[in-house]
């Protein structure tokens, strides 16, 4: 519980009430719709004062009934109207009514939709859209002069029908409720190049919608803590709000519903993750107490993993063999993969073991990575002889974890692999990787060339935040997703989607998707933390075709502010304001 809420005195009669309260850790605020995107007005008399909804409103009814919406619903005509709220938001929606001369209930139905198209669709059980997790298409009754709220999805359009016939809506109001943690940006990013603002900063508030009461991966789907899609998220949080204890209260939340031997989520990479997100929180924020607090369930399942190793270095993972969608239809590019992923948990576990005085289970983890590390040829071999393209699904995704792994040569994995095609073959979750193994080549004007075109293309299509995935053959003949499709467009976000996220089933704001936020500050910024806490950190920018590039970067003793210039000559001109506390190495 928050130290700062109390319940009012009054409660304090009744038996443990402050106690086994839950105070919300979020801020609510009402957002007023930017324009009307359609409506159904049969003969243009059954809506009148529709411009009203646009106007800022209070939250209040009154008596005046001046300012109404009034939706007259006939038996050969209902009245339907379809609003935007300017951009992706979580939350719910605020309906104030006016008093009609007949004082009965007035029946709605109401759809949220995180495009145009999807507010407009019906639930038919061939086109994903569903009510799976969040309400997302419901009917409910609206009272006589008042006020209702519901509704609690991830959303930017919202759909109202009046269902009733030969009765009248007033409605002085429709409002967004917008549920956020209202917390600064403390880390920022400018360039000359608007598209990589952009970009940057919608990976930002992409993770900030998911940083709920927990933080979850999608905000209409699936809003869990998914603890692998949490890296690219985490980092994010690192990279933008500095601490935050939604990421600790997560990764608390996933061990303790997770007892050994459990995968969490059932997935065997995504304990692995729980391992990685530790090492870099650890780095960032040097908490030692934290990591402390984590050391018994953390070498049991080091312990664990090291059980699922072979005699000759080969992982044996079991339960769900899995590193994202995409690459399910990639057997060889999976086994690439999980190696790789097990000898970063060896590395990390050697580590935060290091770091928590269990020299022995250190040393044990040392043991297991460089069995591993020379069995890797064999999958690495593998990869290579497969006949499966190199920029077909998995291909990017395992060749970059081979070289975050140091199995592979980045150079080898960049020029055989995640340069090959463009952006062809990236996906949301592992393009964060992919862009790291890029940067780890020496390759960051290729990097930034693909965040241009993959994330870029994303924003092209309307999106305000960025999706659970994308892939570059959606986009001939699309539509975007903030408008009606045209007759012979594609439908980018009804006509695609794959495995768990077909057609409208698929998530429009998911945090695993972020990936360029935290790349851009760490690579062409240039801020990569060498100590834990931040006590050192590097500043090595990159400016690849930029000719300038400023921002912050939080650490635990406040904003490091940096400002790169490219000079006539082609090097660069930087100055860096940082908290006496920390030592930064420039490397220009």
């Amino acid at each position: 519980m928050n130290a700062q809420h109390q319940l009012p005195p009054a409660w304090k009669s009744v038996e443990k009430a402050q106690s086994s309260t839950q105070f919300d850790s979020r801020t609510r605020a009402y957002i007023t719709p930017t324009r009307v995107v359609w409506k159904q007005d049969g003969n243009g008399t059954l809506i009148s004062g529709l411009d009203n909804l646009l106007l800022p409103g209070n939250g209040q009814t009154d008596l005046a009934n001046t300012r109404i919406c009034v939706m007259k619903g006939t038996k050969a005509n209902r009245p339907s109207i379809l609003l935007d709220f300017g951009r992706e938001l979580q939350g719910g929606l605020q309906l104030v009514t006016g008093m009609p001369a007949d004082q009965k209930p007035v029946n709605i139905r109401v759809r949220f939709g995180e495009s145009v198209s999807e507010a407009m669709c019906d639930i038919d059980g061939k086109n994903g859209a569903s009510n799976d997790h969040a309400m997302r298409d419901f009917k409910m009754q609206l009272p006589w002069l008042g006020v209702s709220e519901v509704g609690n999805s991830g959303f930017r359009f919202v759909r109202i029908d009046l269902l009733d016939d030969d009765r009248e809506l007033h409605l002085k109001e429709v409002r967004a409720i917008f549920n956020y943690r209202d917390i600064p940006y403390l880390g920022s990013f400018r360039c000359n190049d608007e598209r990589l603002n952009t970009i940057w900063m919608t990976g930002a508030y992409t993770v900030h919608l998911n940083m709920q009461e927990y933080l979850w991966d999608g905000i209409k789907r699936d809003r869990l803590v998914w603890v692998g899609d949490l890296h690219p998220e985490v980092m994010t949080v690192n990279t933008v709000f500095g601490y935050n204890e939604v990421v600790p209260k997560s990764l608390d939340l996933i061990r303790d519903i997770t007892p050994l031997p459990q995968w969490m989520n059932g997935i065997s990479s995504y304990s692995i993750w729980w391992l990685l997100i530790h090492r870099d929180w650890y780095y960032y924020h040097g908490d030692l107490n934290y990591l402390k607090a984590q050391q018994t369930y953390l070498s049991d399942l080091l312990r664990f993993l090291i059980s699922k190793t072979d005699e000759n270095g080969h992982e044996k993972l079991d339960g769900n063999r899995f590193l994202d969608w995409p690459s399910n239809a990639n057997p060889v590019a999976i086994d690439a993969g999980l190696q790789a992923l097990m000898v970063q948990a060896m590395k990390a576990g050697n580590e935060l073991c290091t770091v928590l005085g269990d020299e022995a289970l250190a040393a044990e983890c040392r043991r297991t990575g460089e069995k591993m590390v020379k069995a890797s040829s064999s999958v690495k071999k593998a990869l290579l002889k497969s006949k499966v393209a190199p920029d077909a699904p998995g291909s990017k995704q395992a060749a970059s974890l081979l070289a975050l792994a140091g199995l592979m040569k980045p150079e080898e994995a960049d020029k055989k692999y995640l340069s090959v095609g463009g952006a062809n073959g990236f996906s949301t979750f592992y393009g964060y990787y992919m862009l790291r193994a890029m940067a780890a080549a020496g390759n960051y004007q290729g990097a930034m060339d693909v965040i241009r075109q993959y994330w870029g293309a994303m924003l092209d299509l309307g999106a305000t935040t960025f999706w659970e995935d994308f892939n570059m053959e959606w986009l001939p003949n699309a539509a975007g997703i903030d408008g009606l499709v045209p007759a012979g467009k594609k439908d980018i976000h009804g006509d695609f989607g794959a495995y768990c996220y077909k057609n409208f089933r698929h998530s429009l704001c998911h945090g695993w998707a972020s990936g360029p936020t935290s790349w851009l500050s760490e690579y062409v910024l240039g801020v990569q933390v060498v100590e834990p806490g931040c006590k050192v950190v590097r500043i090595t920018p990159h400016l690849g075709d930029l000719e300038w590039v400023e921002g912050t970067f939080p650490t635990p003793y406040g904003q490091i502010t940096i400002r790169h210039e490219k000079k006539a000559d082609g090097t660069i001109k930087s100055d860096v304001q940082a908290p006496k506390e920390i030592k930064y190495i420039l490397e220009n």
